[in-house]
């Protein structure tokens, strides 16, 4: 069951992981220094943070759930890697009161701006801990993607409500306070300063397709990666991906 459920989300982060992983080849290389200065903005139980320490890298999250952080120290301590990793309670938006300015070489924002009160609030304190020239991973849910998921699970009437919701959400015990599409995300993110290096669509068909026929089928999860990594570029199939990832450049 395990080995199941870790080949799933192996595809639903591997193109995130595989840009990200670039992106700091690239930003170490350029800085003539292999170690650098990360930040986790939301990151939680430390599922991109404790890998990122395990490639050598110096990792502080800032998180504002207490047992999430509690989780992260655990999973660092069983990875071996505590001491390149730094937990802070802290909120997105309030990120300058507990990191200075300027501090990081690359910052990952995922999962943060669809349930904060105010995205461009928040984004614009995200941006200023990072370095100039410093690079961002930001992962957002896309509003497109839950219209498709509404209507094959058979709610036509919430699939229609975030169709035309101006949030993009399905209905008011919907638990995802905002939704973005592309144009959007894309904006939100060069207002705060930055320029976008690259767009891909997250989980184009992973969340689709039935558990079983994954764990059922010997090699079934490595070709769905590979169909995921070749369709995340594509703007069609990028619009109905069930999140949009945006690698961008802080000026």
């Amino acid at each position: 069951m395990v080995d199941r459920f870790r080949a799933r989300s192996a595809v639903r982060t591997a193109v995130v992981w595989e840009v990200l992983r670039a992106a700091l080849a690239d930003r170490s290389a350029a800085l003539g220094r292999p170690v650098l200065d990360v930040l986790d903005a939301g990151g939680g139980t430390g599922g991109f943070a404790v890998p990122l320490a395990e490639l050598g890298h110096q990792v502080t999250v800032v998180d504002p759930s207490p047992d999430a952080l509690a989780a992260l120290e655990r999973r660092a301590a069983e990875a071996g890697v505590t001491r390149r990793v730094r937990a802070i309670q802290g909120d997105a938006a309030g990120l300058l009161d507990v990191v200075d300015p300027a501090s990081v070489d690359a910052l990952l924002c995922h999962g943060v701006l669809e349930v904060v009160d105010d995205p461009t609030t928040a984004l614009a304190a995200v941006a200023k801990v990072l370095r100039s020239g410093g690079v961002a991973s930001v992962l957002a849910a896309n509003r497109h993607a839950v219209v498709l998921s509404r209507a094959i699970g058979g709610h036509f009437g919430q699939a229609g409500r975030a169709l035309s919701d101006a949030a993009g959400r399905w209905g008011d015990s919907d638990p995802v306070p905002r939704r973005f599409d592309l144009a959007e995300l894309s904006t939100l993110v060069a207002a705060a300063g930055f320029a976008v290096v690259q767009a891909h669509g997250i989980r184009v068909f992973s969340d689709l397709v039935p558990g079983a026929l994954v764990d059922g089928e010997p090699g079934a999860a490595d070709a769905l990666l590979a169909l995921e990594a070749a369709a995340s570029e594509q703007p069609a199939f990028r619009e109905i991906a069930t999140q949009l990832h945006v690698l961008a450049a802080r000026h």
